[in-house]
């Protein structure tokens, strides 16, 4: 293993001068910082992570707090995970993943440790319990997501409200006059997740300015629910023919369900989801959809976390706008 004085004695410096340029802690001229650089190149030399977290009073380690509470769909919190930890080793941070139910005890148990120099929550609700705790640390954080009183902190998410109007508008100008929400799990809503209430709130005040009949349906993550919602829409507005989907698990189950109940996709009905690009391209019908940009947010909550723990200012508030792509599960409204 190359030690600390095998670069030192490359460059021809003594150790402690290796260690500031390593820190930063004392300046040294450009030409020493060049030799010794080049001596850490040469021999493969990798500061030893706890003596550099000593040294420099940071641990290069961010907390990405996702609860896997129930009525979560985990592959697509995984790819916000990814994209986290991706971005993060960019900036030379590893992740530490905290999957359970952290409030505000866990988090406070998190941030008085040196584990971690900052914080990314996900899975934020409406009238989130961890709001005071957050503002209240000494370390930086970032929600993906938006609560309700949402200042002093730094949120970044897609605009779920905008996205929600999005899918209506679209099926509005194909000239749809009965169109339904089926959205995530009813636990979800329970908590007051802020994303699941944002799209209801978008979907409805579209179709008000819209002048459409509407429902709104929770569905569970099953395919028996997906058929039970189809067959509950079918008799409650057997003039439907609008969908909106924001519940990536039973997108597929509930098309094949309203096709065995006599409606083709999308000859008398068309579907619309807010879910994973690769996911509504895969299906056999694709589907038209705002994606949800994973891998954009994650980076972005990052760069923001990044910036913070420099000292520069960040913005408080980024939605990012939503993105429709139409696809074949949408079309005119039949005759």
């Amino acid at each position: 293993m190359v030690k600390i004085t095998d670069v030192a004695r490359r460059a021809g410096v003594s150790p402690s001068t290796v260690s500031y340029a390593l820190s930063g802690k004392r300046p040294i001229s450009e030409q020493t910082r060049r030799r010794v650089e080049d001596a850490i190149r040469e021999l493969g030399y990798r500061p030893h992570a706890g003596a550099r977290a000593l040294a420099s009073s940071r641990s290069n380690v961010l907390a990405l707090v996702v609860p896997l509470r129930a009525g979560i769909h985990v592959p697509v919190v995984m790819q916000f995970a990814v994209s986290v930890a991706v971005a993060a080793r960019r900036h030379d941070h590893d992740v530490l993943l905290l999957t359970q139910e952290e409030g505000e005890e866990g988090l406070r148990r998190v941030a008085d440790t040196a584990l971690v120099d900052a914080l990314i929550l996900m899975d934020v609700q409406l009238r989130d319990p961890r709001l005071t705790l957050l503002r209240s640390l000494d370390r930086p954080s970032v929600m993906i997501g938006f609560p309700h009183e949402a200042a002093g902190l730094t949120c970044i998410d897609l605009d779920f409200r905008a996205a929600g109007e999005a899918c209506v508008e679209h099926l509005a100008r194909f000239g749809h006059r009965v169109v339904a929400l089926v959205g995530s799990p009813p636990e979800v809503y329970v908590r007051g997740t802020a994303f699941a209430q944002r799209v209801v709130q978008g979907f409805t005040e579209a179709a008000d300015r819209a002048g459409l009949a509407t429902a709104v349906h929770p569905c569970e993550a099953t395919p028996a629910a997906a058929r039970r919602v189809a067959e509950r829409l079918l008799r409650e507005q057997p003039a439907l023919t609008g969908v909106v989907v924001h519940n990536e698990a039973v997108l597929e189950p509930l098309i094949d369900a309203f096709e065995q109940l006599g409606l083709r996709v999308p000859g008398d009905l068309s579907v619309t989801a807010i879910c994973p690009d690769e996911l509504a391209e895969s299906l056999r019908v694709p589907v038209t959809s705002i994606a949800l940009p994973a891998a954009e947010v994650g980076t972005r909550a990052v760069e923001l976390l990044m910036a913070k723990l420099a000292g520069d200012q960040v913005p408080e508030a980024t939605l990012l706008p939503p993105r429709l792509t139409q696809r074949a599960s949408t079309a005119p409204r039949p005759a």
